[in-house]
């Protein structure tokens, strides 16, 4: 029970951050980049503060690497120029779509051989995908959809990069810490421009602080308990919550394409990931 309810937290916060992303920014009080900065900050701290109080001691705040950092900052920024031009259902449908496709095209890459059913599954998210963007009135803004694209393969090498840490909270700290200076650069240059207004200020600090640090603190303390298909699975319920999400708060309609591509991706990549797990 405890990890379950540890679990659904954690995808709550994840899809959280699409919910926040476009209550602050769809109402011009503040800049992206300003967004980028505020939420990278507030991550850190909150990152520093659980690490802190869960060592009992001065923490190391500086575990993780530089490429991970990189790739943390470059999903960030992407991320909140790309919800200027996103709903954020479609945002998280397109983020999440990338970074799966991003993740199982380096597996391809390295050398792993996905028999049919996989190949099958890859295939149809792709194709849901290339229907969600493709043209037409209901189609998200294109040049919103490609940054988006970007911010979901950098997140695939943020988790590749990851996956054989042996300390993913203390990582994910570090590189939360790394990210603090530009983070800063672009608040100040965002504050030179822009003052930002009380509630879009209040949703990039909830964002950093709660959806972004504590959610990967909840995530990280579930994980062990899961295993990795079971992990990858339920991370299948973050664009549909951020979608129900966007309908309750944000008021943003569902769309018959958006149905039908949620349908064709989620269920795609869960073919294939179930694919994978028999076979190997």
């Amino acid at each position: 029970m405890r990890i379950a309810l540890l679990t659904a937290l954690a995808m709550i916060a994840f899809a959280g951050n699409s919910i926040l992303a476009r209550l602050a920014l769809g109402g011009n009080g503040i800049d992206a980049p300003q967004y980028t900065g505020i939420r990278l900050a507030s991550g850190a701290i909150c990152l520093a503060l659980i690490l802190a109080m869960r060592s009992g001691a001065k923490p190391n705040l500086f575990k993780g690497s530089w490429p991970a950092a990189a790739a943390l900052f470059g999903y960030a920024l992407a991320f909140s120029l790309a919800y200027l031009m996103l709903g954020a259902g479609p945002g998280a449908l397109v983020l999440f779509a990338s970074v799966q496709i991003g993740m199982l095209s380096w597996a391809i890459i390295k050398g792993d051989r996905p028999g049919w059913p996989e190949w099958l599954g890859f295939a149809v998210a792709v194709g849901g995908l290339v229907y969600l963007v493709s043209p037409g009135l209901a189609a998200p803004d294109p040049l919103g959809a490609a940054l988006m694209v970007v911010s979901g393969l950098c997140w695939a090498a943020y988790s590749l990069i990851g996956r054989s840490s042996k300390a993913p909270l203390d990582d994910t700290t570090g590189n939360f810490v790394r990210c603090a200076p530009p983070a800063l650069a672009l608040i100040a240059v965002g504050l030179a421009t822009q003052m930002p207004t009380a509630p879009a200020l209040a949703y990039a600090v909830a964002s950093g602080a709660l959806a972004s640090g504590a959610g990967y603190a909840i995530w990280y303390a579930a994980l062990p308990a899961l295993s990795r298909s079971q992990a990858a699975f339920v991370q299948l319920t973050v664009p549909a919550i951020a979608a129900a999400g966007a309908v309750v708060f944000i008021g943003e309609p569902v769309t018959l394409r958006l149905v039908i591509a949620s349908i064709a991706i989620l269920g795609g990549v869960a073919l294939a990931l179930a694919a994978a797990r028999y076979r190997r």
